[in-house]
């Protein structure tokens, strides 16, 4: 069976393969790529939002996040709200660049590279990347940054989003999903934005008993309750895999 067919300015890439790019203010067509863009976000993308810019979850997600209940798809996206200037422009971006660098969401980071994951039936991860090569980047002619696309994604500080966003696949990706025999419910649906998403009402949902989980937090789950977000999200993830599925 082929392979189906990636859309238009998409190539395979391998991780060993050379990647000659670089995106600075002296490169013209800087700051392009964030305009006329969905941005979707993952439950990692909005834990360093949130913290960068010292709002809540709550707080995020109402001023910077719009929310899609799509029928076509099992699970909600959220996208990141973008200013209505003509061109559709990233909320956070301006002539200077980005004023979120630091903190800037994974598909942003990996930028021309494109990164997709699945989990093989023997529980390791999958690796499936991509070159986006978009009419309007001049980063592909700044010969001098080659570098393989394995030290050009190290150089983007993409290993905690690959780690966290991979955390989610044993349940975004869970076997009653992908056999269409698993629908989720409108009030499972709000468990997905809870524990993912809005981890600030999450924690206070677990303090005051609303959420419960059926075997003991580990030390490391513990500090989820006391600031630790990071493990605030991988317990979320437990709980939805609990909830969801009895696991």
């Amino acid at each position: 069976m082929s392979s189906p067919a990636l859309p238009e300015h998409f190539q395979p890439a391998s991780a060993d393969q050379d990647l000659a790019f670089a995106c600075h203010p002296g490169v013209p067509c800087f700051t392009q790529c964030c305009r006329e863009l969905d941005l979707a976000l993952t439950p990692y993308d909005v834990l360093r939002l949130k913290r960068r810019l010292a709002l809540t979850s709550g707080q995020l997600l109402d001023r910077h996040v719009i929310v899609e209940w799509d029928e076509g798809c099992v699970l909600p996206v959220c996208y990141l709200t973008m200013v209505d200037d003509g061109r559709a422009s990233c909320v956070f971006v301006s002539s200077l660049g980005c004023a979120v660098y630091d903190d800037r969401p994974g598909s942003c980071r990996a930028y021309p590279v494109g990164r997709g994951a699945t989990k093989s039936s023997d529980g390791t991860t999958v690796e499936s990347l991509v070159l986006l090569r978009e009419a309007h980047c001049l980063g592909f002619a700044e010969t001098a940054g080659t570098q393989t696309v394995r030290a050009y994604l190290h150089s983007q500080g993409l290993e905690p989003y690959n780690r966290f966003n991979d955390a989610l696949l044993p349940l975004v990706q869970h076997p009653a999903i992908l056999a269409g025999t698993f629908h989720p419910s409108r009030s499972q649906l709000a468990q997905y934005m809870l524990a993912l998403y809005d981890l600030d009402r999450f924690k206070d949902a677990i303090a005051s008993g609303q959420v419960s989980l059926q075997s003991p937090l580990n030390p490391l789950e513990l500090t989820g309750l006391t600031g630790d977000d990071e493990q605030l999200l991988l317990l979320g993830i437990r709980w939805l895999r609990q909830e969801w599925f009895g696991e």
